[in-house]
């Protein structure tokens, strides 16, 4: 159950159950900063891309892509920081912004209103069309075996670099 003063985030990529960052989940929950509150489904369908270094973007384009299948979690303001952290809502790679969900069963009522993480709109709409406007419904199994964490990506890497590198190279 949601707690008082916490924010719903719905998670689509490495936070998720089995993904290389849901440890941070597991973490937050383990000091009763965060609660799992089950498997939703965006409202609205939305662009979901992998990216370089195999990092999952959410697009926020409403209307286009998939219903994206995700997890929601009921997060405090001490994990809110955590999660923008991990996620550089500092340095323009995520948005930490609106979206509405629903248990996957009821897709059309049971709206529930919670934040996700957002490719930044700095380079997000560019990221759809760059991978020809195609998306996933998940962020499944075989996606996070391409996933590279921080940890393990080459030392100096710099992932804002390497995102405006991929936009504008020709592959």
């Amino acid at each position: 159950m949601a707690v008082a003063n916490q924010v719903q985030i719905f998670t689509y990529g490495t936070l998720k159950q089995g993904h290389g960052n849901h440890h941070l989940m597991q973490d937050l929950i383990g000091q009763k900063d965060a609660v799992f509150l089950g498997s939703h489904v965006t409202h609205q369908p939305h662009p979901l891309v992998i990216g370089p270094h195999g990092i999952p973007y959410l697009i926020n384009l409403p209307g286009h892509g998939h219903r994206v299948k995700g997890e929601l979690y009921s997060v405090s303001a001490r994990g809110l920081v955590r999660l923008d952290q991990l996620e550089g809502t500092s340095i323009g790679h995520y948005e930490r912004m609106p979206i509405q969900v629903c248990k996957e069963e009821d897709k059309e009522g049971g709206l529930v209103a919670a934040e996700a993480y957002f490719a930044h709109g700095s380079f997000g709409e560019r990221l759809w069309e760059r991978k020809g406007k195609v998306g996933l419904v998940e962020f499944g199994e075989k996606e996070g075996k391409g996933y590279v964490g921080i940890e393990d990506r080459p030392h100096g890497c710099d992932v804002l670099r390497d995102i405006t590198s991929f936009l504008s190279s020709n592959e």
